[in-house]
């Protein structure tokens, strides 16, 4: 049965999870954090499973983007290949991966870097945090809901708390478009 507040996409970090299906300590085991296709050669898991990865889901790609995930290079290669492209350097996964490490965990700690830009600068895709969290999206700030995004607010102006990690903004920039949520209008 899909559960809609799985959203439309999953990610891996590794494994997670302990042997009773309750989530670790840890945040990630490893550095290539992808985000997947929810329908991969239909293929059925149940979540939690046997001890290969813990499945993280998000509403869309936006949200795996802020959260530190690039396109998966195996179900979703063209996806892949424009993340690529937009990042304007020819590298490997690997080296990517350490460049979006570097730049989204906070060395040490159990949390994800933020940082401060002006909103008027930031490009669609980008996720705030200002009372909430926020996607921009086509001149708007869409409050963010496991489910789904809200109604449309004025884009805000001025310094902002940016989620999405620098090298994920400059892959944006790019010209590498993230698949939304029909919700984001």
């Amino acid at each position: 049965m899909d559960v809609p507040s799985r959203g439309l996409f999953t990610g891996n970090r590794g494994i997670l999870h302990t042997s009773d299906k309750v989530m670790g300590a840890a945040l990630w085991k490893h550095r290539a954090w992808i985000c997947c296709t929810l329908n991969w050669q239909n293929r059925r898991r149940d979540v939690m499973s046997g001890r290969n990865w813990t499945e993280l889901f998000f509403l869309d790609e936006a949200v795996a983007m802020a959260a530190g995930h690039r396109p998966c290079a195996y179900c979703r290669r063209s996806h892949y290949n424009a993340f690529l492209d937009a990042w304007g350097e020819n590298l490997k996964a690997p080296q990517m991966d350490a460049v979006l490490h570097n730049a989204r965990a906070v060395h040490g700690a159990r949390r994800l870097q933020t940082h401060k830009a002006e909103a008027r600068d930031l490009p669609d895709g980008t996720f705030i945090k200002t009372d909430r969290a926020y996607l921009l999206s086509n001149g708007a700030a869409f409050p963010y809901a496991p489910t789904g995004y809200g109604a449309a607010k004025p884009r805000p102006t001025g310094l902002v708390c940016v989620l999405t990690a620098p090298p994920m903004i400059a892959v944006l920039r790019g010209g590498y478009t993230p698949h939304l949520h029909p919700s984001a209008g």
